[in-house]
């Protein structure tokens, strides 16, 4: 979807604040909002794109307001009602309604040290995912504009590049995140020269490296 997360080549969000030393996380309530994603994930109530796009979700002027962790934690709210894990006013309350059952967590300590290990990412490899690109072709970004969640970032759209490198065969987001399936098929790191995505006054130099899936792409 097209929304004020898709920031790449905006500007007038100020510098890059680069912390020195950053530390995995601020404040120990950040860690604890990780910890309550990770618990969640055995449950298989959603997956990352559904994630990711309820973050795109957000009201542009709380997504820039918001910290990244504040951006979880707003997600993982929504995301526990939506799915009927609790409900608002159970959310609002801070109590489970009364008579509500009590259910046993999936993740038990036991097995937190695999479970923080794991990711459980599919094989890349699969002969029967035919690619529609090779190395070394030029291939144009679509210039779509979908309503539901993409990886296709704005900037590319319409622009020519190059493939420079096959990742293998992976989960298509735009499907995954709205329970369309997985949809799995190649994705490459297309090479774009940063004239043709910024116009004459880029370097001459510099290149952008993205990762685009079969569906995201068209022959040059």
């Amino acid at each position: 979807m097209n929304g004020v997360h898709d920031m790449g080549g905006m500007h007038g969000m100020g510098p890059i604040e680069v912390e020195q030393n950053e530390p995995v996380f601020h404040s120990r309530w950040e860690a604890r909002v990780y910890a309550l994603h990770r618990a969640m994930g055995p449950w298989r109530k959603w997956n990352i794109d559904t994630g990711r796009h309820e973050i795109e979700k957000l009201p542009p002027a709380d997504y820039l307001r918001m910290s990244y962790y504040e951006k979880w934690f707003a997600r993982f709210v929504s995301l526990i009602v939506k799915t009927g894990v609790v409900t608002q006013a159970e959310v609002d309350s801070g109590k489970p309604a009364e008579g509500s059952a009590k259910v046993t967590p999936l993740l038990t300590p036991e097995a937190v040290p695999s479970v923080a290990l794991n990711r459980n990412l599919p094989n890349t490899v699969d002969p029967s995912v035919v690619p529609q690109f090779e190395v070394g072709q030029r291939v144009r970004a679509r210039n779509i504009n979908p309503t539901g969640h993409t990886r296709l970032p704005r900037y590319a759209r319409g622009k020519v590049g190059v493939v420079d490198r096959d990742h293998g065969v992976h989960i298509f987001p735009d499907t995954s995140a709205h329970g369309l399936g997985e949809k799995r098929q190649h994705c490459y790191s297309v090479k774009f020269s940063a004239r043709e995505l910024w116009g004459d006054a880029a370097s001459p130099r510099d290149s952008v490296y993205i990762d685009l899936w079969d569906d995201y792409l068209e022959r040059a």
